[in-house]
């Protein structure tokens, strides 16, 4: 697919995981990122919205940047992250401190392929399915993968990690 190079999928490419890269027509004027790659992808790939990852960065009690990784319909708890980190305690990175330290722009931020990797958590919910998509890098790029595949590459934690 030409024009779906980034270095999320480069990563994928070099590790030699098997992927597919899904494309969609991305609104400047969306307000939710990852609503809109549910709206545009759920259905037409057969997919149920969960299967659909959103990235957040978030920082920890010691300061230090990290990435929860969940389905895009649900909310993060920041304390279950925390804890699945090692951390007592972390509240959502600010937007140019996220994009600074990934190399990605705020709703293209992928877990893969980050300008220095961050710990990552990615919920549990992600290990039931055979397939996830997630975020390639750019708004309106998504890559599909094994979830196994992206904590391997990722060096994730799983853990329940959604509010509620």
């Amino acid at each position: 697919m030409a024009g779906t190079s980034t270095p999320a999928t480069q990563a994928l490419t070099k590790g030699k995981i098997s992927h597919r890269v899904h494309s969609y027509e991305h609104d400047s004027a969306s307000a939710s990122y990852g609503a809109e790659a549910v709206d545009a992808l759920a259905g037409q790939l057969g997919l149920e919205p969960a299967q659909i990852l959103k990235t957040l960065v978030i920082k920890t009690s010691d300061g230090k940047l990290a990435v929860a990784v969940l389905p895009v319909p649900e909310k993060l708890s920041l304390k279950a992250a925390a804890a699945a980190l090692g951390s007592s305690k972390a509240v959502m990175a600010e937007q140019a401190e996220a994009q600074r330290s990934t190399g990605y722009v705020l709703g293209g931020i992928s877990p893969l392929g980050q300008r220095k990797r961050l710990p990552t958590v990615i919920d549990a919910s992600a290990a039931a399915w055979d397939r996830v998509l997630c975020s390639a890098g750019r708004r309106g790029l998504e890559i599909d993968l094994d979830p196994a595949d992206l904590v391997r590459l990722t060096g994730a934690v799983l853990a329940p990690i959604t509010a509620g």
